[in-house]
């Protein structure tokens, strides 16, 4: 498996010890970019996403509506876009916040992913915020940094921050409030999963990393290389539901993260293991993880043939 090569590891740990931490920080954005690195001999050249969908209006006739919106707090500003599907007044709806991978945006996250479709299918709200240029040039969410991995500070507080200005414009059920993530969006859902526990019920991600699994930018190609604990405290004293997707043949992050997203939501469990095949696609490896009443509290969906890219859509 052809991981982060070792001389760029090692040349971002130089580049760190010399205090050019700017330097440091493009290398590591453009590894998880995934634009500025040759293809590999396989032929896989970063996530995919179909981005020739087109968005929303912003009213649709059936009624949904996809909105550009802004949150401020002391520790900076994001633009976001929201999908609200039509619903019946005085309905309470699910909240899902989707967090784009690098060098992208909300736009194309929601176009390539297709999530709307299916929110509006299930009445979901769903928050798209946007990384930007000037706290990110590839608009990577900063999971690695340790000012932006604790409550009440940088980009934990901002996403927590447009999360609960949707619960409050609009009818949100408080105890279906969910963040999930590709990549560096995936790693900060479970940076958010394990900060706000008051706010998210449960979280998700796709082919990222677990809270705390780096410090800065030599530890975050460390982690991307090989599977990283993050921090040994379950989020919140208490285990948080989560749903983990991970493509076996990953390249730029290594699978057995996911295995260490699962292990820091809910510890050790009980496990049932199902295999099965999309028709003309994939073949799966399905982990359920259970509580004492049997009950799934976590799933581990290992995507077999798939490389670090969004396995839907």
């Amino acid at each position: 498996m052809n991981m982060i090569d070792s001389g760029r590891m090692a040349e971002a740990t130089r580049l760190t010890r010399a205090g050019r931490l700017a330097e440091a920080t493009a290398l590591l954005q453009g590894a998880l970019g995934g634009a500025a690195t040759a293809p590999p001999a396989d032929g896989w050249q970063g996530p995919t996403l179909d981005l020739r969908a087109e968005p929303l209006p912003e009213a649709s006739p059936g009624g949904e509506q996809w909105l550009a919106r802004s949150h401020a707090n002391p520790f900076g500003r994001r633009d976001y876009r929201l999908f609200v599907p039509a619903a019946a007044a005085n309905e309470q709806r699910p909240l899902l916040v989707m967090l784009h991978g690098c060098t992208q945006n909300p736009d194309d996250f929601a176009a390539g992913t297709a999530m709307n479709r299916l929110a509006a299918g299930a009445g979901l709200i769903v928050a798209w915020p946007g990384q930007c240029q000037t706290a990110n040039p590839q608009r990577c969410w900063n999971w690695f940094q340790p000012t932006d991995q604790e409550r009440a500070r940088g980009e934990p507080s901002i996403i927590a921050g447009i999360t609960r200005e949707v619960m409050r414009d609009h009818s949100v059920d408080a105890g279906r409030v969910y963040v999930a993530g590709l990549s560096a969006g995936g790693a900060e859902a479970a940076v958010l999963a394990a900060t706000y526990p008051d706010v998210y019920a449960a979280f998700g991600v796709h082919s990222g990393l677990a809270h705390g699994a780096a410090r800065d930018v030599a530890s975050a190609f460390q982690a991307m290389r090989e599977p990283a604990a993050g921090r040994p405290a379950s989020v919140g004293g208490r285990k948080m539901p989560v749903i983990v997707v991970h493509g076996d043949r990953d390249a730029t992050v290594h699978p057995g993260n996911g295995a260490a997203v699962i292990r820091q939501a809910v510890g050790t469990l009980e496990t049932t293991v199902e295999r099965g095949r999309v028709p003309n696609g994939h073949a799966w490896t399905r982990t359920r993880h259970l509580d004492q009443a049997g009950q799934t509290l976590a799933e581990h969906w290992q995507v077999h043939g798939l490389g670090h890219a969004w396995s839907g859509g």
